[in-house]
C-alpha cells in the first residue's frame, strides 16, 4: 500500500448539526515525516479556497500529533514517527484516531488511520542456548516443547514457522496457539540410544513471514540420560479458571495436579512452568512447584489481555526425570476500574452576553478503557446555570447556552463538567471549563436621584461649580463611559450654566440675580459610550437665594429731580395729624425687603415724629404760631438685611395760613412737562371700571383676601428659620401724590363711600419661574414679594369750597382694614 492511499470509502451521515462524516485511511509504519496519508480536503468536499479562514486543524488523541493537514492542498500528511509495535504491540488491526474541527460553521468529522505493519523485526529467542536431558528409554513419538521465539510484528510479519538442522532422531513439529502464535515441539521419531550417541547439537531456526523473510537461531544440546520409566501424568490436560482483574496478589487462580507411577525420587513431582510460557505470564502468575497452585503474583489488566493461555508442566526427581504438560485458561473478569477522561476539544470564550440560547460554547470527548456498562459513561453539568450538554454522537458533547447571560450579574462561570460511567460502583471524572462573558451595552446609566433641587446665593461668583450630578453604569468599559450634556429645552441657559463632560460637574458661568429670576429649571442628559448609546435625563432645579444687595428706593418723595415737593400743614394742627408720608420700594425679598423709617434731621426735631414702619410723618405736637414757616426733614430708610442697606429722603413742610398759598405751591411743585401727568384720567377710569364689577367681584375678592393673609401670617413665623426666607406681611405704602407711580405699575383703585378719598393698590410686577413647579407653594405663599402701594388720591376743592371759612384742605390717608404700613 502507498503512502496517502485511501483504503475505506468516504462514510457519509449526518449525525448532527455539526458531526458530518468519517473517513478511514491506511498507512504503512515508520512511514516518513511529511508523508501523505490522504486528501481529508477532497474525501470531505470541503471547499480548498474557505479553509484558512474556517481554522481546519486535527485533533488527535494522546501527547503526540500524528498527523496535521496541508491548507494547501488538503492533504492529511504525516507530522510523527509511527512505530506500530510501540502504539499497539500484539494487537491488530492497529489504528490511529482523529478529528477534524472546521469552524464557521462548525463542523466535526471523525477519521481513522490504520497503521500496515512492515517487517522491520526479526524474531527472537529468549536465549541463545537451549539444553534438554532426554532418556534413552523414550519411546519414538515423544514430544519435546522448545522455548518459542517472539516477533513483535503481526500478520504475515510475524513468526510463521520453525526449522530444525537435519539429524536422524527428531522432527520438528510446529504448533499454532489460539491467539494465533507458533511454536515448536521435538518429535522422537527414532528412539535413543546413549551407548552409541551421549548427546546431539541441533539448530532449531525461527521464521517470519516477510519478504525476505527474516530469522533467529538457538543452539539446542540434548543430553541422553538412562531411563526413567514412567512420566508423570496430568489429571487434564486442559484447567480453566477466570479472575476478576482487581484480584489482589496472592489470589488462587487454578490447583494443578499430576501424579507420576514410579517411586522414590523418580515419583516426586516438581511442577514449573514449561519453556515456552512467555516472560509477561510468569510476572503476572506464581505457580507453586510442590503442590501445584497457580496465583496471582502481578496487576491483572482485562483492558490489556483478556484471557491468559499458560504452559505448565510436571517433571518428577528421576535421574531422567520424567515429564507431562499441561494448559491453563485464565479469563479476566472486567471490573470497572477505570473512571472516565473528560478531553476538551475547543472552548469558545469569551461568551457576548446577549448570544442567543443555543450559541455553542464548548465541543468534549469523554472516553472510558472499560468495556460493557463500565465503559458507558454520560456527563452531566451543575444545575442552575444558564448552559447544557448534548450529544449527538456518541463519547461526544457540545456545551451550549440555555438562558440568556447577564455579566453584571456573572461575569464568568466556572463550568463543572462530571462524566460518571454505569459500572457498579461507578466512577466519575471531573472536567472544569472557565466560560467568560463579555460586555454588551445593556444598561442606560442610573443617577442616584430622579432630580436635584440647587440653591445658589445672588451675586455668586462666576465659574463655580454648584452640583455633582451622580451617576453610575453597571456595564463595562467603553459601555460605561458617561458623558454629561446640558439640554437647552425651551430656554436656553448655556450662557449661565454649564457642565463637565467627563465627571458631571454643573458650573454657573455668571452671577445670578435673585431680583431677575428666581428659578431655573434644566435636564442633565448622561450618556454611554456605548453602541448604540444609551442615555437617561435627570432633571435640576436652581434656585436663587435672595440676599440683602438693594437699598430701599424712595418713590415720593421723588429723589435726583430738580423739582421741589412741598408738603402743607395748617397753623394749629393739633398733634398726631399725619401730614405726609415718604413712600419706598426695596427690590429684595423677605425680610431684606422690610423698611424701617427714622427722623434723621429735622429744622424743629420736636415737631414732627415718623411712623417706623410706614413711613408717616406726624406732628408730635400742637403748631404754634411761633414756628417757623418751612420745615426741612430728612428721614432715613433702613431694610432689615445683613448687612444693612439705606438711603434717604428729605421732605419740605410749609406752614401756611390759605389754602391758595398751598395749592399755589402744589401748582409750582408739578412739573410743566410731566410725563405721567395723565395719571388722574387713567385712575378715574379705573374707578368707573371697577365699580361697575364691584358687586359680582366682591364675595371672591372678600375670600381671596382672607386666604392670603392667613397664608402671610404663616410664612411670616417660619421665614427666619428656612433657608430660602420667605418675606413677611404685604407692604402698603401711601402716596399723597398721583404722579409718584414707575410706569412699570399696574393700578387698582378702590373707593370709599366718601368721593373726596379712594384707595390705589399698585403692584410691582413680579418674573416667575419659567417652570414654577418647584417653588410654587413658595410663590403663593409670599405675598411680600409683591409690593403693594395703597394711596389716597384728593381732589381739588371748588371755588366756593375754598371761601368756606375753618376748611382744613390737608392730605390724608386712609388705611384699608387688615393691612399694614
Amino acid at each position: 500500500v502507498t503512502t496517502g492511499q485511501v483504503l475505506s470509502l468516504l462514510l457519509l451521515f449526518g449525525v448532527s448539526g455539526w458531526v458530518s462524516a468519517a473517513i478511514r485511511y491506511a498507512i504503512p509504519e515508520e512511514a516518513r515525516r511529511g508523508s501523505a496519508v490522504g486528501n481529508v480536503v477532497a474525501d470531505l468536499a470541503l471547499d480548498l479556497g474557505r479553509l484558512p479562514g474556517r481554522r481546519l486543524r486535527v485533533v488527535s488523541g494522546g501527547n503526540k500529533k500524528y498527523f496535521g493537514v496541508d491548507l494547501t492542498s488538503g492533504a492529511l500528511l504525516v507530522n510523527e514517527r509511527i512505530d506500530r509495535e510501540e502504539l499497539c504491540g500484539a494487537l491488530s488491526p492497529c489504528s490511529l484516531s482523529f478529528e477534524i474541527v472546521v469552524e464557521n460553521p462548525l463542523e466535526l468529522y471523525s477519521g481513522t488511520v490504520e497503521i500496515q505493519d512492515i517487517n522491520d523485526n526479526d524474531p527472537v529467542f529468549p536465549s541463545s542456548q537451549a539444553r534438554l536431558e532426554i532418556s534413552e528409554s523414550v519411546a519414538a513419538g515423544a514430544r519435546f516443547p522448545l522455548e518459542s521465539a517472539q516477533d513483535p510484528d503481526v500478520g504475515v510479519n510475524s513468526l510463521q514457522t520453525y526449522q530444525l538442522s537435519a539429524n536422524p532422531n527428531f522432527a520438528l513439529d510446529v504448533q499454532t496457539r489460539v491467539d494465533g502464535s507458533k511454536y515448536a515441539e521435538l518429535v522422537l521419531e527414532k528412539e535413543l540410544d546413549r551407548e552409541e550417541q551421549r548427546e546431539l547439537n541441533l539448530v532449531l531456526t525461527a521464521l517470519d513471514g516477510g519478504s525476505p523473510p527474516r530469522s533467529a537461531h538457538v543452539q539446542i544440546h540434548i543430553d541422553v540420560v538412562d531411563a526413567n520409566d514412567n512420566a508423570p501424568v496430568f489429571n487434564q490436560s486442559t484447567y480453566k479458571a477466570s479472575v476478576r482483574e482487581n484480584t489482589p496478589s496472592g489470589t488462587l487462580v487454578a490447583r494443578i495436579s499430576a501424579y507420576d507411577l514410579d517411586d522414590g525420587p523418580n515419583g516426586d513431582i516438581v511442577y514449573s512452568f514449561s519453556s515456552h510460557t512467555p516472560a509477561k505470564v510468569r510476572e503476572l502468575f506464581a505457580l507453586d512447584s510442590a503442590t501445584g497452585e497457580l496465583r496471582v503474583k502481578g496487576q491483572l489488566d482485562y483492558e490489556e489481555t483478556k484471557l491468559y493461555e499458560i504452559y505448565l508442566q510436571a517433571k518428577d526427581k528421576g535421574a531422567v526425570p520424567g515429564v507431562a504438560h499441561c494448559k491453563v485458561l485464565v479469563e479476566v473478569v472486567d471490573v470497572n476500574d477505570n473512571a472516565p477522561e473528560v478531553t476538551v476539544t475547543s472552548v469558545y470564550s469569551p461568551v457576548p452576553e446577549d448570544a442567543a440560547p443555543g450559541t455553542v460554547v464548548a465541543l468534549l470527548s469523554v472516553t472510558d478503557l472499560d468495556s460493557h456498562d463500565n465503559g458507558l459513561v454520560n456527563c452531566f453539568i451543575p444545575p442552575g446555570i444558564p448552559f447544557m450538554l448534548t450529544s449527538s454522537l456518541k463519547n461526544y458533547y457540545t456545551l451550549k447556552t440555555e438562558g440568556a447571560l447577564d455579566r453584571e450579574k456573572a461575569a464568568e462561570y466556572n463550568i463543572t463538567i462530571t462524566a460518571k460511567d454505569s459500572g457498579s460502583p461507578p466512577l466519575s471524572a471531573v472536567k472544569h471549563i472557565l466560560v467568560q462573558v463579555s460586555d454588551v451595552n445593556d444598561n442606560a446609566p442610573k443617577s442616584s436621584q430622579d432630580s436635584y433641587d440647587v440653591y445658589v446665593p445672588e451675586n455668586n461668583m462666576p465659574g463655580i461649580p454648584i452640583l455633582n450630578v451622580s451617576t453610575t453604569d453597571p456595564d463595562l468599559g467603553r459601555n460605561a463611559h458617561l458623558s454629561y450634556t446640558l439640554l437647552q429645552g425651551d430656554t436656553a441657559f448655556g450662557h449661565l450654566f454649564s457642565i463637565n463632560r467627563e465627571n458631571g460637574t454643573l458650573y454657573v458661568l455668571t452671577s445670578l440675580d435673585h431680583e431677575d429670576q428666581v428659578e431655573f429649571s434644566m435636564m442633565v442628559q448622561v450618556q454611554d459610550g456605548g453602541f448604540p448609546p444609551l442615555a437617561t435625563n435627570v432633571s435640576v432645579s436652581v434656585f436663587v437665594t435672595d440676599l440683602n444687595d438693594n437699598a430701599p428706593m424712595v418713590l415720593y418723595p421723588q429723589p435726583n429731580t430738580t423739582a421741589t415737593y412741598t408738603d402743607a400743614v395748617a397753623p394749629g394742627t393739633p398733634a398726631g395729624h399725619m401730614v405726609t408720608k415718604v413712600v419706598a420700594v426695596d427690590a429684595d425679598a423677605g425680610y431684606n425687603a422690610w423698611i424701617s423709617y427714622t427722623l434723621l434731621q429735622a429744622t424743629d426735631p420736636s415737631l414732627f415724629s415718623v411712623g417706623l414702619h410706614n413711613g408717616e410723618i406726624f406732628t408730635a405736637r400742637q403748631l404754634r404760631e411761633d414756628d417757623a414757616p418751612e420745615h426741612t426733614l430728612v428721614v432715613l430708610l433702613k431694610d432689615h438685611g445683613e448687612p444693612v442697606l439705606s438711603t434717604s429722603a428729605t421732605i419740605s413742610i410749609s406752614v401756611a395760613e390759605m389754602v391758595k398759598e398751598v395749592l399755589t405751591d402744589l401748582t409750582d411743585v408739578a412739573p410743566a412737562n410731566d410725563s405721567r401727568r395723565h395719571v388722574t384720567f387713567y385712575l378715574i377710569l379705573a374707578v368707573i371700571l371697577v365699580s361697575a364689577a364691584f358687586f359680582i367681584t366682591m364675595l371672591s375678592v372678600g375670600i381671596f383676601k382672607c386666604y392670603k393673609w392667613r397664608q402671610s401670617k404663616e410664612l411670616y413665623n417660619s421665614s427666619r428659620s428656612t433657608t430660602y426666607r420667605t418675606p413677611g406681611p404685604f407692604h402698603h405704602i401711601d402716596a399723597v401724590r398721583g404722579g409718584f407711580t414707575p410706569p412699570s405699575f399696574y393700578h387698582q383703585v378702590y373707593l370709599t363711600t366718601d368721593s373726596r378719598q379712594s384707595d390705589l393698590l399698585c403692584k410691582k410686577p413680579f418674573t416667575s419661574s419659567p417652570l414654577g413647579s418647584r417653588q410654587g407653594t413658595i410663590r403663593n405663599g409670599e405675598p411680600g414679594l409683591y409690593h403693594q402701594i395703597v394711596g389716597t388720591a384728593s381732589r381739588l376743592p371748588t371755588p366756593a369750597e375754598q371761601a368756606q371759612p375753618n376748611t382744613d384742605w390737608r392730605f390724608s390717608q386712609t388705611q384699608r382694614p387688615g393691612t399694614s404700613g
